[in-house]
This record gives C-alpha cells, structure tokens and sequence, in this order.
C-alpha cells in the first residue's frame, strides 16, 4: 500500500502551488508554454495542485514551474543562479485542492532541500519513505533556513515547499 498524505499532525504545512498561480499555469508556464492538455490513461501522475496522485480518466498537464522565482517575488528573496524551473502535473482545470493539510507523497526516499531567505540553497537531505515531521524539525534547525522543497530523488523535481512555521 502507498501512501499519498502522512497523517501526521504536524506543525509543517504542504503548501500547493497556489490557485492564482495554477491560473496562471494553465494559460502559460513558466517557461513561456501554452500547455497540452491530455486525459491520464493510467493514474499515478503526482499532481501539484491537490498534492495527491491522479486518477485514471482525469485531464492533467505537464507545465514548467519556477518554485524559488515565484517565492523570491513574493518576498524579495534574490535566488540568482539557484532560480530553477522543471516539471510538474496539475489539472488541467481548476481543482478544489489538497483534502486536509498533511504532508504529502510521503510514500517514497525524497530529499528535502533547504534554502535561505536569499533564496540561496544551504544543502539537501535525503529522507526515508515516511519522512515527517522530525525530518523537517531537523531541516529548520538553521535559523537561516527559511523554505523547504520537497523533491523527488530520481528527477529532482519539485513536489511542494513547507515555510518556517
């Protein structure tokens, strides 16, 4: 059995890429892109926007999504060189988003990739299937870790951030 959200009452928070950003998503991403649209034939596609995985039958898309650019916007934060972009499945049409606010996609090794408030990256952690709130206590440790992604360890693609609490 996989598990697609930890049932951990944690302090951390699974953030989605939020709804006014997915809208924007939908008509260009990040990497300048009209998206294409299809109809997952199989499932199992890590969605973004609900933090759970899809389902057969569901229309999703493959867009670029620039996490730190986005957050460094929101904040001021000056990633420099660390700004990246990369894959990432959502709806391909407005969803009601994650059912409670558990970590999600614990069900696999992630890494767990901190960064300061400059957007700068201070290292990365790979954690266990599982993973939950004492990995990311351990993560915020440094004061100066101000934002944690959750990414796969076999692409490196962004999963969701957790915030300093």
């Amino acid at each position: 059995m996989t598990t697609e959200t930890s049932t951990d009452t944690s302090i951390f928070t699974a953030r989605p890429i939020p709804p006014e950003v997915l809208a924007e998503l939908r008509t260009a991403d990040d990497a300048g892109r009209v998206p294409s649209p299809l109809t997952d034939d199989e499932g199992g596609a890590p969605l973004r926007c609900c933090l759970r995985h899809s389902r057969v039958g569901e229309r999703i898309a493959l867009v670029s999504y620039a996490p730190l650019r986005r957050w460094a916007a929101e904040t001021g934060a000056r990633p420099g060189p660390y700004d990246e972009q990369g894959p990432v499945f959502i709806h391909a049409d407005a969803c009601p988003g994650p059912e409670g606010d558990g970590l999600a996609f614990t069900n696999a090794h992630r890494v767990l990739r901190r960064y300061s408030s400059d957007g700068h990256i201070l290292g990365g952690e790979l954690v266990e299937e599982g993973f939950g709130e004492s990995d990311l206590r351990k993560a915020f440790d440094d004061p100066a870790v101000a934002l944690v992604h959750v990414r796969a360890v076999e692409y490196g693609c962004f999963y969701y951030e957790i915030r300093r609490p």
